[in-house]
């Protein structure tokens, strides 16, 4: 229609079909939604190169002396050096009892996981014989491509799905990924608030997922009279009983605003911070405000950030099929999005139906509230550590034994 081929249209939140036009250009109108990947830290992957060894045994000197010869000639022969695997990140998986979850069966199989990021490459060995579902919203692509930086969204899709070296945590799901952010030039992963919004409804309307799983985010604008529309995409899911699993953000410290990136700020998603191999705090994960943003206290279980898990050098699949190593809530977010898959798994009866309100929702984070590991830092809730730590098989143990929703 002529003059509204320059407006944004932002839908209604009791109401999809409802839209209200709103002019971008508007001084205060999501000028701080950052577009960038907030959940992944603000540095580079480090690869991790193959590493090749020698061994030499020797019991005594006639032993030594022909060993030496025989040395000799396998080194001219090219022979020595032995291939090990490049290092893995499994005290993550144990930390957070994924692997002891996988040892009862579980694997994610009739699990539907939708992950929003910048998209996917298939090259990596570890997912040979994988098959995802690819919706592409940055270009037209009709394959599997990654669009981001150091490949993120397959770093990410790696920690769930891998087949070999370091298993993911939910091999067995039926995954979807939406290509929504790209490498901006300028080393990061962004795009606009609009297409992040659109793949969140594409994750809730056409795959009709069980989980959505967003390594991504931007910086809350208090002043703004509308939320803006991926708080309204991703209400619109956890209302309707899909459960979503956002990263708190990566602006911790000094220069902390003390609140969760968006749409993590929403009250039934679930938001995750980080730590680091040593049970610290990840020092650039995001503390939390526990007032809504009409200035209303929050209430258990929805204290923000509500868990925290590995999230600080964790190694993952690269993009051009090596394996590389990050930092960042998004990475945290990835573990609990695949822990909640082998958990849905188990108790199918919690995934998201046509009837669905939230209610399930609500249960499942009770349980993730009264299962996690608390420290000295934390009695109740904290607005750093949130709960305390994940431990996935006390989540599924919790449940288990509640009265379901």
């Amino acid at each position: 229609m002529d003059g509204l081929d320059r407006v944004d249209f932002l839908p209604e939140p009791s109401d999809r079909r409802i839209l209200t036009a709103i002019d971008p250009s508007t001084a205060g109108y999501h000028d701080e939604w950052r577009a960038e990947v907030t959940g992944w830290a603000p540095q580079y992957a480090e690869p991790l190169p193959k590493i090749r060894r020698t061994r030499v045994i020797a019991s005594n000197v006639t032993i030594f002396a022909i060993m030496s010869v025989i040395l000799l000639l396998v080194w001219q022969s090219g022979f020595l050096f032995i291939e090990l695997p490049p290092p893995a990140s499994e005290w993550a998986f144990e930390t957070t009892e994924v692997r002891q979850l996988q040892d009862e069966g579980l694997n994610g199989q009739g699990v539907r996981v939708c992950m929003v990021d910048t998209g996917f490459s298939p090259i990596h060995s570890s997912f040979e014989g994988v098959e995802i579902i690819f919706k592409d919203m940055v270009g037209d692509s009709t394959v599997p491509i990654d669009y981001g930086v150091i490949g993120h969204g397959t770093m990410m899709a790696g920690l769930l799905i891998s087949q070999s070296h370091q298993i993911g945590i939910a091999p067995n799901i039926t995954l979807a990924i939406v290509a929504a952010l790209s490498d901006d030039g300028d080393g990061e992963n962004s795009g606009g608030e609009s297409v992040v919004a659109d793949a969140i409804g594409w994750c809730h309307h056409n795959f009709e997922a069980d989980i959505i799983s967003l390594s991504l985010g931007g910086q809350q604008k208090l002043d703004n009279e509308r939320e803006g529309a991926s708080v309204t995409a991703a209400r619109m899911a956890v209302d309707s009983g899909i459960y979503v699993v956002a990263a708190a953000g990566n602006d911790g410290g000094i220069d902390d605003d003390g609140m969760v990136s968006v749409p993590a700020n929403v009250a039934r998603v679930i938001t995750v911070g980080a730590t680091t191999m040593e049970g610290q705090l990840w020092a650039n994960s995001s503390a939390g405000s526990q007032l809504t943003e009409t200035q209303d206290p929050r209430q258990n279980p929805n204290l923000k950030p509500e868990i925290v898990s590995p999230g600080h050098m964790i190694v993952s699949t690269g993009d051009n099929g090596d394996w590389f190593s990050s930092s960042g809530t998004s990475v945290s977010t990835v573990f609990v999005s695949g822990a909640l898959a082998l958990i849905l798994q188990a108790h199918p009866e919690l995934k998201p139906n046509q009837n669905s309100n939230g209610s399930c929702i609500d249960s499942v984070k009770v349980a993730l509230m009264n299962s996690a590991h608390q420290n000295e830092f934390v009695s109740k809730h904290d607005n750093h550590w949130g709960y305390g730590e994940l431990r996935a098989q006390l989540w599924l143990q919790e449940i288990t034994n509640s009265e379901q929703c």
